[in-house]
């Protein structure tokens, strides 16, 4: 007897991609500061610096809309290895070349596998998850990256600051451990992408090798031809961008990415300004991150209780004024409830502006419509931090606080345009039109039974 089959997968892959996307933002939230100190120990200043870290947002730009497209049409599982090795190679070889081109090259690299990964990774998520569970299920998945960035630049801290004064040396450690890290991430990589064959009959008895192989041959075709006719039929990026929704969740997106990113770099800045030591900065950002985590964990009953679009634009209003009420000269214990409140209003943005995108984007360009809010993130993590640093070098360093939170709370008036999809509910798909039912042939006429006569004479049937 042949068993039931599957409903479908359970939640085991998301477990599973929750694991790898921690091993991985871990190790590019180590590498990302530690590049920046190894560039130091070569004798970069800094524009150099900066040009470093610019290469590593601008870098994949250039293959975001490739990479979707090519999800669009296929799996997407295979990105999350090409990912992974790409992310160790330019963590470990960052590490070992000794010149300023080099190591740009390289971090480069290290943006490259990081968006291959992203993309694979949230194009499966939005593959595998029903309409209703896609809030949930992306905000369990941005808990990855958020333990990533909670672990990481700890981790970086402790490493190259527990040498002997040997910056070179002990930036280049930081960057092999990271190598390390994010190869741990293929350790969770089995299982990830539910393959189906749709079609397939089930088998009446047990099949011979022969049937196997032709049956293997015929789902091969159908597969290939379904791809290439696919292929023919790509939606323009304009007709992307111009779906409604898409642009907001790219703009809020964009935001949330920007204010994390200047948080990390100009926190440490305002305190030296205001005399706070560098541990205490440096568990104020942990504080941020374990916050945000807290958001995805506790999303679901926030969704239940406010709707899509009130908690999107409450979150990113709530972090814009916080935002600008960080120019203030606030003490610790007030700054450090601030970050707390800013970290969780921010764990909101990511994960709702992935499920606005998908539900907004045509349903065959998706990826494509998420690797567009990936490159949106790349350009604000480009733009932003040399907008703020001209803001800081006039106004001071808490300046760029106040250009975050007028952001946000752009962002905010948007959400509440379109950027929420439609509030709790869940836009349906579009479901498929009925063909009409074949009309049957109308029936040759029968001509009517003539009146039984009885013949006379004829012998009656009762008769004996």
């Amino acid at each position: 007897m042949s068993s039931a089959p599957r409903p479908g997968p359970g939640r085991g892959w998301l477990l599973r991609l929750v694991i790898a996307f921690a091993f991985a933002q871990g190790a590019v939230s180590m590498a990302r500061p530690a590049v920046s100190y190894r560039a130091l120990a070569l004798g970069a200043d800094e524009t150099a610096v900066g040009v470093i870290a610019g290469v590593y947002a601008l870098l994949p730009l250039f293959a975001a809309v490739p990479l979707g497209r090519r999800t669009d049409h296929g799996r997407c599982a295979p990105l999350l290895p090409i990912g992974v090795v790409l992310i160790s190679g330019g963590c470990a070889l960052s590490g070992v070349v000794s010149t300023l081109p080099a190591m740009a090259a390289w971090s480069g690299v290290m943006g490259l596998g990081h968006l291959c990964f992203v993309i694979g990774a949230q194009s499966i998520v939005a593959r595998q998850s029903a309409p209703a569970e896609q809030d949930r299920n992306f905000g369990h998945f941005t808990i990855g990256a958020s333990l990533g960035q909670l672990v990481g630049p700890i981790a970086a801290g402790a490493l190259i600051s527990g040498g002997s004064g040997a910056l070179g040396r002990t930036s280049a450690l930081a960057l092999l451990v990271s190598a390390a890290v994010c190869a741990v991430a293929l350790t969770s990589l089995w299982r990830i992408e539910h393959r189906r064959t749709p079609g397939a009959a089930p088998a009446t008895g047990k099949p011979t090798a022969k049937t196997k192989t032709k049956t293997r041959a015929k789902t091969k075709t159908r597969a290939k031809s379904k791809t290439k006719a696919k292929a023919k039929t790509k939606v323009p990026v304009t007709a992307i961008l111009g779906a409604r929704g898409v642009p907001a969740g790219i703009f809020i997106s964009m935001a949330v990415l920007s204010a994390t990113d200047i948080l990390t770099a100009y926190l440490p800045v305002v305190g030296e300004h205001r005399g706070i030591a560098p541990a205490t900065v440096g568990l104020l950002l942990s504080l941020r991150a374990a916050a945000s985590i807290a958001c995805r964990l506790a999303m679901p009953l926030m969704l239940r209780l406010l709707g899509r679009t009130a908690l999107l634009v409450a979150s990113c209003l709530l972090a814009g004024l916080i935002c600008a009420g960080m120019v203030l000269p606030v003490p610790v214990p007030v700054l450090a409830v601030m970050l707390a409140a800013l970290g969780f209003c921010l764990g909101v943005g990511q994960p709702l502006s992935m499920t606005t995108v998908v539900r907004a984007a045509p349903a065959d360009a998706r990826s494509t419509a998420l690797a567009l809010r990936l490159t949106g993130n790349r350009l604000g993590q480009a733009a932003a931090p040399a907008a703020a640093g001209l803001i800081a070098g006039t106004a001071g360093a808490a300046a760029p606080f106040a250009l975050l939170g007028a952001l946000l709370l752009a962002a905010a008036g948007l959400g509440l345009r379109g950027g929420g999809a439609g509030g709790t509910s869940v836009r349906p798909e579009p479901a498929p039109r009925p063909e009409p039912a074949p009309v049957p042939p109308a029936p040759d006429p029968v001509p009517p039974a003539p009146d039984p006569v009885r013949e006379r004479g004829a012998p009656r049937a009762d008769a004996p």
